[in-house]
C-alpha cells in the first residue's frame, strides 16, 4: 500500500524530529587523525628513489614508525598549477581515484632539478619563477613564488596516510594489536578507532577495506582572508574551527538546516582560495570521500633578509593560516592554483573540472514552484495569474505529486491526465516546464523503471550483495548506480519522447534528494559500506553521486534533441565539476530574515568554486514568509543568476500576486527589472562559460587590494558594473553601502546620480526597491520594455547605459545567441559585441570576429552618466559610411544626456560623436 502525501509528510517531519548527525567527534576516522599533533612528521623522503620525467618528479617517503613507503608525484601543470599526489606503493588493493571530474588529463611541463642534496630536493618550474624545496627528514614541501614562500606541505607534521591491510581474523583484538602507527595512541580501543568497523545510532558500518583514512596540513603565509569549500549555511571568510568543529564535506540532506554551522548540506566542493592583498592562492583537495578541514589563523615572526649582520636582522608579525584537510578513504590529489589574481584562480579551476555550461535562455528568467501544483487546472490558473497581474515569468515547476505514486518518468493520471496539453498551453504563452525526477525508484515489479534496473543489476547493493534498499517519498526504494557509465547511458536513453510519455522539448529536469537522501538511514542517506559499480564502497563515492545524476540527466536532454538543445537541469547535490551540467539551489531554507542574509555568503562562495548558476528559494521554502521578507527575497533575487519562488506542501500559497495590490506592484517591479537585464546577464553568463568569470562576485574579487572589502558579505557584486545591496533587515529604513575603489565613481541605477565617496555611505531606503549602483567605466545592455517572457522579448530594442569614470570613459559588451542551441558552439552562431565610449566618441565593434548571427534587434536609446556638460550635437555615423543627426536631451540635475529614436543594429559597427 502506498503512503499517502499526509503520511510521507509525516515521515519526513518525524524522521526530522528524531534524526541526529553526527558531531566531528562521533566520526572515527576524525577522531584517528585528530590524536596525531603537530611536531615533527613521521615521514622521512628517501631522496635517492627520486626519478625524473617529462610529466613528473617521484620519490618514496616511509613512514619512521611502520615502515610503510609512500610514493609522492610532483607535477607542474600548463597555467601556473601544480599537483601533488601520494599513494601507496603498493597497495594490499586498489585505492580509489576520483574519475570524471577532471575534464581531462592536464597538461604537464617538465620540472627541473636544480639542487640535490643529502636533506634537500629543489625542484624549479619551467619559467623558473617557482621553486618547489622539498626537505627530506621530516618530509615537507615549501612552494615558493618569485623568492617568496607562498605555502608549505606538511610543515605541521601532519601528513597522515592509513596503509590497507588483511583484514584480521578477530578484527576487534587485531585493530588494538595493530593500529596503524600514523594513527596516534594505541591505548584507544576497537570501539573508539573505528577501524573496521563503526557505529552510530542502531547503524554499523562495516569496513571491507578496514581504515583508509588520509589527511595533509597545509601553512598558507601571509594569508589571514580564507573561503570556499562549500556548503555550509556559513559566512564569505572561513572562520577559525576548533576540536569537535571542522568544516565537514559530506553531502547531506538536513530540513531546516541550523545557520552559522559547519555541518555539511547538500554539496560539497573540497575547493579553498585564500587571498591577500598581492595574491590569491588556490587549493583543490581531489577526494570524494567524507572530509574535514580545520582552519587557523595565527600570526607569525618572519624574518626579513637583510644586508646587515645577523644582529641587526628585523623581524615582522605576519599572518599565516594552517589548514588541515581530513578525508575517510582514497589517495591524496591536491591541485595547487597558484593565480595570482583571483581571476586566473578561476581559470585555472575551470581548466581543470570544466567551466559554467551556458544556460538556455529561457532559465535565466523567473521560475514558479511549489509542492506542489495539485492538478492541470491549477497549472493553467496560475499561468493566467502571472499574465492578469503582468509579471512576466518563464517555466511552471511540478513537484513529486505530479507523478502516478513517486514513480518518476511517470504522470498521475487523474490530476494530469493531458500533460501534452498542458504543456502545449505553456508552449503557445512561451514559456516551459520543469519537472522533478529524484534517483530513488520505487520498488514495485509493475513500474518499467524499477524492473528494467532490476533485471539489468543497475541498482546499488548492500553489502551482502543484495540490492541496497531505503525508505523515500514512495516507501520502499532502491537506488540507481550513477556511478557505472552503463547506468547512466541507460539513464539518459529514458528521457527520449518515446520512452517518457507525455513529456515534449519544452519539458526539463529537477534532480532533488541527489545526496542521496534516504528517510531511514544513517544521517538520513546511504550507507558508507554499500557496494557501486567497480566494487567501490559507497564511502569512496559518496559526494559523488548528485554529480553524476545530473551528468546523466543533462546528457538525457541533450540526446532527445539529437545533441541540437542546451540542457536545463537544476541539483540539489552536487560536487567539484558539477557546473558543466546545470544549476545548484541551496536546499530547504526557511522563511526567515536570516536565512535571507545567510544566502548571500552562500551563494558567493558557491559562485567562488565555478557554480555560477545558483540561487537560493525565493521567499524561503519552509514557512510562511510575512509580506516585507517575501517582497525583500524577490528584490535579492531578481539580482542573484538562478531565480526561483518555491514554497513547502505545508506553507501557505504565495504567488506574487496574493499579499496586497502594493506589495504586487513591488514584486511585479523586481521581476520585471530582472527581465530588462537579462542582456546584460546573459553576457555574464557567456564570460563565465568562456572565461570562468563568477557571475556574482565577492567586492575582493573586483578591489582584490582594498582590505576592508575582504569580508564583505552583505553586498557584491554583478560581473564588473554593478553593486547590489540587498535588504536583509526587517523594518529597514537606511543601510550602510561601502562603495569601494578609491578612484571609482559610483550611479545610482535608477535615479543615475553620481554618489558620493567612495566609501562607506548610509543610504535611505524604502520598501520599493534595493540599493543598486552602476560602476563608473561600465556600460551594460537593458532592454526598453519586459514581456511576457524572455521569447517574448527577442525583438524588443535595446537601451546602452553607459556609466562614464573619472577619465570620461566607458567600456561594455554584449553576447547574443539563439538562447537555446549549441550552434553558437559548433556553427559559431553568436554575436559578441564591445561598446566603447572614449573622447566623447561612443563605438560599436566586434569583440570576437568568429561568429556570426544575424538579429533584428538594434539600440534604441542611448544613456550616458556623468556627462559634465551639455553637448552642442550629437551624430551617428554608420558602417556605411553615411551619418545622421541624433536628438538627445540632458538633464543638469543629474548630469545625464539621452540619445533617443536611434535605429542602430548591434550586430554592425557604427559610432556616435558628441561635441
Amino acid at each position: 500500500m502506498e503512503p499517502t502525501k499526509h503520511e510521507e509528510i509525516s515521515v519526513q517531519d518525524e524522521t526530522m524530529d528524531k534524526m541526529k548527525f553526527k558531531k566531528c567527534s562521533q566520526i572515527a576516522f576524525y577522531r584517528r587523525q585528530k590524536l596525531l599533533h603537530p611536531g615533527k612528521s613521521l615521514y622521512r623522503a628517501l631522496l635517492d628513489s627520486v626519478t625524473l620525467s617529462n610529466d613528473n618528479v617521484k620519490f618514496q617517503i616511509i613512514n619512521e614508525e611502520n615502515k610503510v613507503p609512500l610514493l609522492v608525484e610532483i607535477y607542474e601543470i600548463e597555467g601556473n598549477i601544480f599537483r601533488v599526489k601520494i599513494n601507496e606503493v603498493a597497495p594490499l588493493r586498489t585505492r580509489y581515484e576520483v574519475p570524471d571530474v577532471l575534464i581531462k588529463e592536464p597538461t604537464t611541463k617538465r620540472l627541473s632539478v636544480t639542487q640535490k642534496e643529502t636533506n634537500i630536493l629543489v625542484l624549479t618550474s619551467t619559467n623558473e619563477d617557482h621553486k618547489l624545496h622539498i626537505t627530506a627528514n621530516p618530509f615537507q614541501i615549501e612552494l615558493e613564488s618569485k623568492d617568496e614562500t607562498i605555502l608549505s606541505m606538511n610543515s605541521s607534521g601532519l601528513l597522515y596516510f592509513e596503509h590497507l591491510q588483511l583484514t584480521p581474523k578477530n578484527s576487534k583484538t587485531a585493530a588494538e594489536n595493530k593500529e596503524d602507527g600514523s594513527a596516534g595512541s594505541a591505548k584507544e580501543n576497537q570501539e573508539d578507532l573505528g577501524l573496521w568497523q563503526e557505529v552510530f545510532g542502531s547503524f554499523l558500518d562495516v569496513k571491507a577495506s578496514g581504515p583508509s583514512s588520509v589527511g595533509l596540513d597545509f601553512s598558507l603565509h601571509g594569508f589571514e582572508h580564507i573561503y570556499g569549500i562549500p556548503e555550509h549555511a556559513e559566512t564569505l571568510l572561513l572562520k577559525n574551527t576548533s576540536d569537535d568543529d571542522a568544516y565537514r564535506l559530506y553531502n547531506l540532506d538536513i530540513y531546516g538546516h541550523k545557520i552559522h554551522d559547519k555541518i555539511g548540506i547538500y554539496g560539497s566542493v573540497p575547493f579553498l582560495l585564500a587571498h591577500k592583498p598581492n595574491r590569491t592562492l588556490g587549493i583543490f583537495w581531489l577526494n570524494s570521500s567524507e572530509t574535514l578541514v580545520d582552519i587557523s589563523t595565527k600570526a607569525v615572526m618572519e624574518h626579513i633578509p637583510s644586508r646587515s649582520p645577523p644582529e641587526t636582522t628585523k623581524q615582522r608579525v605576519v599572518p599565516q593560516t594552517d589548514v588541515r584537510w581530513m578525508s575517510e578513504s582514497g589517495i591524496i590529489d591536491v591541485f595547487l592554483l597558484m593565480g595570482p589574481t583571483a581571476f586566473d584562480i578561476f581559470k585555472q579551476y575551470a581548466q581543470l573540472t570544466g567551466t559554467q555550461a551556458l544556460p538556455p535562455f529561457f532559465s535565466l528568467g523567473y521560475h514558479q514552484c511549489r509542492w506542489n501544483y495539485e492538478d492541470e487546472q491549477d497549472v493553467k490558473s496560475v499561468d493566467a495569474g502571472f499574465d492578469q497581474h503582468d509579471i512576466p515569468y518563464d517555466v511552471m515547476w511540478l513537484d513529486i505529486e505530479h507523478t502516478e505514486g513517486k514513480r518518476y518518468f511517470t504522470w498521475d493520471k487523474k490530476r494530469f491526465r493531458n500533460p501534452r496539453r498542458m504543456q502545449e498551453l505553456l508552449r503557445k504563452k512561451k514559456r516551459k516546464l520543469v519537472v522533478i525526477i529524484d534517483p530513488h525508484i520505487k520498488i514495485d515489479p509493475a513500474y518499467t523503471i524499477y524492473s528494467q534496473g532490476k533485471s539489468k543489476d543497475y541498482f546499488v547493493k548492500d553489502r551482502n550483495g543484495k540490492d541496497f534498499e531505503g525508505v523515500c517519498w514512495p516507501g520502499s526504494s532502491c537506488y540507481l548506480d550513477f556511478t557505472n557509465p552503463e547506468v547512466r547511458e541507460w539513464y539518459a536513453d529514458l528521457f527520449a519522447f518515446q520512452t517518457y510519455k507525455g513529456s515534449t522539448d519544452i519539458l526539463f529536469v529537477w534532480n532533488d534528494m541527489n545526496e542521496p537522501s534516504i528517510f531511514k538511514g544513517a544521517e538520513l542517506t546511504m550507507q558508507k559500506d554499500a557496494v557501486h559499480h567497480g566494487g567501490w564502497e559507497h564511502r569512496e563515492v559518496h559526494n559523488l553521486y548528485g554529480f553524476y545524476q545530473q551528468m546523466a540527466t543533462a546528457e538525457g536532454l541533450i540526446k532527445r534533441s539529437g545533441g541540437e538543445e542546451r540542457p536545463f537541469v537544476l541539483t540539489r547535490s552536487f560536487f567539484a565539476g558539477s557546473q558543466k551540467y546545470g544549476a545548484v539551489w541551496t536546499g530547504d531554507n526557511t522563511a526567515d530574515w536570516s536565512y535571507l542574509k545567510i544566502s548571500i555568503p552562500m551563494l558567493l562562495t558557491l559562485s567562488m568554486v565555478g557554480i555560477s548558476f545558483c540561487g537560493a528559494d525565493v521567499g524561503g521554502f519552509i514557512g510562511n514568509p510575512e509580506p516585507e521578507l517575501l517582497v525583500r527575497w524577490y528584490q535579492a533575487g531578481a539580482y542573484q543568476p538562478f531565480f526561483r519562488g518555491h514554497a513547502s506542501l505545508n506553507s501557505k500559497r504565495r504567488e506574487p500576486w496574493l499579499f496586497g495590490e502594493k506589495n504586487t506592484q513591488i514584486i511585479r517591479e523586481a521581476i520585471r527589472e530582472r527581465y530588462s537585464l537579462l542582456p546584460y546577464l546573459y553576457t555574464l553568463f557567456y564570460r563565465t562559460h568562456a572565461e570562468a568569470e563568477p557571475v556574482m562576485r565577492p567586492l575582493w574579487v573586483e578591489f582584490p587590494e582594498e582590505v576592508e572589502t575582504f569580508g564583505v558579505e552583505d553586498e557584491y557584486m554583478l560581473g564588473k558594473a554593478l553593486l547590489v545591496y540587498p535588504v536583509t533587515e526587517q523594518a529597514a529604513t537606511e543601510v550602510d553601502v561601502l562603495l569601494p575603489g578609491s578612484d571609482e565613481v559610483w550611479y545610482d541605477f535608477r535615479r543615475f546620480i553620481r554618489m558620493e565617496g567612495p566609501g562607506k555611505l548610509k543610504i535611505p531606503v524604502t520598501l520599493e526597491s534595493i540599493p543598486v549602483f552602476q560602476r563608473g567605466g561600465s556600460i551594460i545592455l537593458l532592454k526598453t520594455a519586459v514581456g511576457k517572457s524572455t521569447e517574448w522579448m527577442t525583438d524588443i530594442s535595446y537601451e546602452l547605459r553607459v556609466a562614464l569614470d573619472s577619465k570620461d570613459s566607458a567600456v561594455g559588451e554584449l553576447y547574443l545567441d539563439d538562447g537555446h542551441s549549441f550552434q553558437y558552439l559548433h556553427k559559431k552562431q553568436f554575436l559578441y559585441r564591445k561598446f566603447t565610449f572614449h573622447e566623447n566618441m561612443l563605438s560599436s565593434s566586434c569583440a570576437d570576429g568568429n561568429g556570426q548571427y544575424s538579429t533584428k534587434c538594434g539600440v534604441e536609446r542611448v544613456l550616458i552618466l556623468g556627462v559634465r556638460q551639455q553637448p552642442t550635437s550629437a551624430i551617428v555615423n554608420y558602417q556605411d559610411g553615411k551619418n545622421k543627426d541624433i536628438i538627445f536631451t540632458y538633464d543638469d540635475k543629474t548630469s545625464t544626456l539621452t540619445l533617443e529614436k536611434l535605429l542602430l543594429n548591434v550586430g554592425t559597427n557604427w559610432e556616435i560623436y558628441l561635441k
